[in-house]
């Protein structure tokens, strides 16, 4: 299993980014992706997730501003966010599997700044 995340850049506060985790070995419409991040210094958080069903969750951080969404055909989940804020500055990693996160990514940075 593998995961491949992209899509991480410099980006002015109120700016968009949408990061994409290439999933192979495992079907993202029977497992569950999800994109953590982590800040320097800090834990590694929750971020969003979305169901083999398709259902999405969000941290209560990014509700209205990130939206995840996958491509089926390309087995692909993208995190589209928008209206960037400095504390969004983290490295973000998508993850994995089912009742528990099995396998990583290596991690796409994303920094938030003027």
């Amino acid at each position: 299993v593998q995961l491949q995340a992209s899509g991480g850049g410099l980006v002015q506060p109120g700016g968009s980014l949408r990061l994409s985790c290439a999933v192979s070995g495992r079907s993202v419409t029977t497992y569950t992706v999800a994109w953590f991040r982590q800040a320097p210094g800090k834990e590694r958080n929750f971020v969003a997730s979305i169901r083999w069903s398709g259902t999405p969750y969000y941290a209560d951080s990014v509700k209205g501003r990130f939206t995840i969404s996958r491509d089926d055909a390309k087995n692909t989940v993208y995190l589209q966010m928008n209206s960037l804020k400095p504390e969004d500055t983290a490295l973000y990693y998508c993850t994995v599997g089912a009742g528990t996160f099995d396998y990583w990514g290596q991690g796409t940075l994303v920094t938030v700044s003027s």
